[in-house]
């Protein structure tokens, strides 16, 4: 599983792109966060990454949860989110981005 760790001033829409891509690779995205505002923009880039996903029939679920992680020897909680297919893929998604109109 793949681990994304959002801060309160990464781009949703980087993010949401990072996220697609690793679903579109066949795996789950683990997001990680910690404090009010990443977990703002992580949020946010979910929702985004499934308008980037729904196109190619694919929806995404997110789940939810407090992990302890260790930053600078010290424990803080942050929050997870496993964002998944709602359905199990049979394989890699193809990118079917369209380019943009001129």
């Amino acid at each position: 599983m793949e681990v994304l760790k959002v801060s309160g001033s990464s781009r949703p829409t980087a993010v949401a792109g990072a996220i697609a891509g690793v679903i579109r690779s066949g795996q789950r995205a683990e997001v990680q966060a910690i404090g009010a505002g990443a977990v703002n923009q992580a949020i946010k880039a979910v929702a985004i990454a499934r308008g980037y996903l729904a196109p190619a029939g694919v929806d995404l679920v997110c789940i939810p949860a407090f992990i302890d992680v260790l930053i600078d020897g010290m424990e803080r909680t942050a929050i997870r989110l496993v964002v998944e297919t709602r359905f199990e893929l049979d394989g890699p998604i193809p990118d079917i981005r369209e380019p943009y109109p001129d």
